[in-house]
This record gives structure tokens, C-alpha cells and sequence, in this order.
């Protein structure tokens, strides 16, 4: 599923606003993930941001926050719309040499695709002990059918990642 032309033009314009795409010394791609995930809130999406980083460059192919309510589409994830739009920057189904940043312990449908893009590395902020499937639920990367391990860091961003989700939930009650 490609993008729509309203979620290009959004992408597009959040790329080009640093031509090369780098990311500056002084900020965090989590920073990147987590603003994603405010503007998610603000579209009345749960706050999930991503960020997918060509490690070696330290430049952004592909970023993005969910899109589920938008596009009615149960997969429209933020991890999922990135590896799509790296995917499609790159040219290439493997993202090898990718970062993967994440607000949120990834649910098992994002941790397959990671894991099928050949993520090298995901970092995430907040766990999800009823949806993450990376440390609660199944433990995808745990399993023994899973072919590609990416390492894992948990907890960046997770206090600023947690009070986004907490905050976004609480006005809905």
C-alpha cells in the first residue's frame, strides 16, 4: 500500500525542510519520533511516532505517526508507514544499515515487519505490556522461527513517550 497523496505531501514536506536529511549532532532521532507522535495526538491518532535512520549518514529516510483513523486502515501504524516510506526511498525491501525509533514497544504486526525488513537496530520508548510483542506478549524476536534479530534498546524517550500516550488516552475518558 503506497502512500496517499495527502500522506506524500506531508512526508515530502517534512523531508525537505533539511534537504540532505540529516539529523544535527545535537538531536535525538527519539526527538524526531516523539514529535511525530505529537502531531499524531493532534490529528486525534494515538501518539506513535517513528523514525528510520540510515545509521552511517545519521540522515532520516523515513518518518511518520499514525495514521489508522485517517486512512481506516487497522495497519497504518507509524512503524509500519515508515519501513513502507524507507522502503520506497531506498529502494530496496531490506533495510539494512536502518535504525528503526519508536515511541512505543512495537505490537506484533510492526515487530514481523521490522524483522522482515532486516532492521539492524530498534529503539523504543514506552513498553506496551498489553499490545508490545518485543518484551510482553509473544516476544517475537524470542521466537525460534524468527529470522532476523535486530538489537534492541528499550526505554529512550520512555518518560516524555509514556505521558504522551497517558495524556492522549485521559482527554478520551
Amino acid at each position: 500500500m503506497g502512500l496517499t497523496a495527502a500522506g506524500r505531501r506531508r512526508h515530502e514536506s517534512r523531508m525537505s525542510a533539511n534537504p540532505d536529511n540529516r539529523i544535527p549532532a545535537d538531536v535525538s532521532p527519539m526527538d524526531l519520533a516523539l514529535e511525530e507522535a505529537r502531531q499524531a495526538a493532534q490529528r486525534d491518532e494515538v501518539p506513535v511516532g517513528a523514525v528510520i535512520v540510515l545509521r552511517a549518514e545519521r540522515r532520516i529516510v523515513a518518518r511518520a505517526g499514525n495514521e489508522t483513523e485517517a486512512r481506516q486502515d487497522p495497519t497504518a501504524h507509524a512503524e509500519m508507514l515508515a519501513i513502507r516510506r524507507a522502503a520506497e526511498a531506498l529502494g530496496r525491501s531490506r533495510l539494512t544499515g536502518c535504525d528503526l525509533y519508536v515511541t512505543l514497544e512495537p505490537c506484533a504486526m510492526c515487530a514481523g515487519a521490522i524483522a522482515h525488513a532486516r532492521l539492524d537496530r530498534l529503539y523504543f520508548g514506552a513498553t506496551d505490556p498489553k499490545g508490545g510483542a518485543v518484551l510482553h506478549g509473544g516476544r517475537l524476536f524470542a521466537q525460534p522461527t524468527c529470522h532476523h534479530r535486530p538489537d534492541i534498546y528499550d526505554g529512550l524517550g520512555e518518560s516524555d513517550a509514556a505521558a504522551l500516550l497517558k495524556q492522549f488516552f485521559a482527554e478520551r475518558r
